[in-house]
């Protein structure tokens, strides 16, 4: 072996060498962050699966209270008109309610109608799950999500499917609807599709580059080594353009699958809207109450747009603590309005959970938004303590009060959403007023239960 060869042999090793190594590594690398970012992406689409569901359910709730409420003491209309309510509210080629009572059988089940009257206690899926079972616990623990197998209508085949539910106390029913999320893994499969192959080509052009690197030294010498350095620093700054803009990528596609929630809002006001066209044709003035509800719901979507795009969690809330933030929101809303506050606030040295800080700050802005606009008072009462394992709140105002029956007052958005933000905590909450006696409002939170 001459000199010359020996030369080249010792240019083209360590090249081969670390080309190689840089190569395997970058691959590596681009791989595990790329397989992060897919699992925060699929994370991101169950979360707003989860969301899209609740919130269905929610619309649900919504109109079986006021089934409930307008019905009175027959009991037997009620159930049978959320029956056919629940039966009606279908979205998308998949999507439905089902009901079941406390025993197990199925009352509601607009796909699989056969079902129907059928004790499904001890069903069981594929994996083994008694999928009516795990149901019925979730909703007995105050509303949850249960992952199962469950045969999709479209395709009629079985798929996984995720379903959030709740109870109906007065009546020990069971409500829910799911979705299948099989289009989630074949999002993400596709996605690794795209990462694996690309990897593979980018190794593959490497690997060419390498061996034309070696013909080339072989044929102009050692100087060749310097230049192809520089050839595969540029192949480097290639890759990771690649790689930053495939996260890009994906968060663009995650940004949109956010913003697509809002149209679930929009389903409720069509809802409404054609509700209220039925009862309007039916010669019903209460379809003036649906369409105003439809408006209403019309406002939350405009708001819902907002605080996805700006957040509204207040930064004073972070920055200062509750208390602060308290007494900076009571000291304006005194100022704007003139409304004497008398405030007695003592909460534990250690900051509340956050979701019982936020909570509690909404409740109070709430309430201080429905004195200024409706009360007519000039006084109001603020107590917040901390006992044990129990936050609790008490709002009282000296104005005008309202009718506690009245459907305008029951179905208030701004009332609803206090006591919705009570109950998904865990807490108690309860309103007091009448006419020209004021309003009081006490609210108890279970601190465990919030961090739980």
């Amino acid at each position: 072996m001459t000199l010359k060869i020996k030369i080249m042999l010792l240019a083209i090793l360590p090249m081969v060498l670390v080309t190689s190594f840089t190569t395997w590594l970058g691959s590596k690398g681009v791989r595990l962050l790329s397989e992060q970012e897919i699992e925060i992406f699929e994370q991101s689409l169950l979360e707003s699966k989860r969301r899209e569901l609740r919130h269905y359910v929610d619309i649900a709730q919504t109109l079986i209270r006021q089934v409930i409420v307008e019905s009175g003491e027959d009991r037997d209309k009620a159930q049978a008109e959320v029956k056919q309510i629940l039966h009606d509210m279908t979205f998308g080629d998949d999507g439905y309610f089902f009901a079941y009572d406390a025993e197990g059988v199925n009352l509601v089940h607009p796909i699989q109608p056969e079902l129907v009257g059928q004790n499904l206690i001890d069903i069981q899926d594929r994996n083994g799950v008694y999928v009516i079972r795990e149901l019925m616990q979730a909703a007995s623990e105050g509303g949850g999500y249960r992952h199962y197998l469950w045969q999709k209508p479209s395709r009629e085949e079985i798929e996984e499917k995720i379903s959030y539910v709740v109870r109906i106390p007065e009546w020990g029913w069971m409500i829910g609807t799911g979705l299948y999320i099989d289009d989630i893994s074949a999002e993400v499969n596709k996605i690794r599709s795209e990462v694996s192959r690309n990897i593979r080509e980018n190794s593959f052009t490497v690997s060419v580059i390498v061996l034309g690197t070696m013909l080339l030294i072989v044929l102009v010498g050692v100087a060749i080594n310097l230049h192809e350095s520089r050839l595969a620093d540029v192949r480097l700054r290639s890759l990771a353009q690649r790689s930053i803009l495939f996260h890009v990528n994906e968060r663009r596609r995650f940004s949109r699958e956010l913003h697509d929630g809002i149209n679930q809002l929009m389903v409720s006001v069509l809802y409404r809207m054609e509700l209220a066209q039925r009862r309007l044709s039916a010669g019903d003035s209460k379809g003036l109450e649906d369409l105003d509800a439809g408006r209403q719901v019309l406002n939350e979507a405009i708001q819902e747009v907002r605080r996805i795009s700006h957040d509204l969690r207040p930064s004073i809330l972070d920055d200062l603590g509750l208390e602060s933030a308290l007494g900076n929101l009571l000291e304006q809303f005194s100022e704007r309005t003139g409304v004497r506050i008398k405030r007695e606030i003592s909460l534990p040295e250690k900051r509340l959970p956050e979701d019982i800080e936020m909570t509690l700050y909404r409740l109070i802005q709430e309430a201080l938004t429905n004195v200024e606009r409706h009360a007519d008072a000039s006084e109001m009462m603020l107590s917040l303590d901390h006992q044990r394992n129990v936050v609790r709140l008490d709002l009282r105002d000296n104005g005008r009060g309202f009718e506690p029956s009245s459907n305008k007052h029951v179905l208030g958005i701004g009332l609803r959403n206090m006591r919705e933000r009570v109950e998904l905590l865990g807490g108690q909450y309860r309103l007091d007023t009448d006419l020209g006696e004021g309003t009081r409002i006490r609210v108890r939170l279970p601190v465990k239960s919030a961090q739980a």
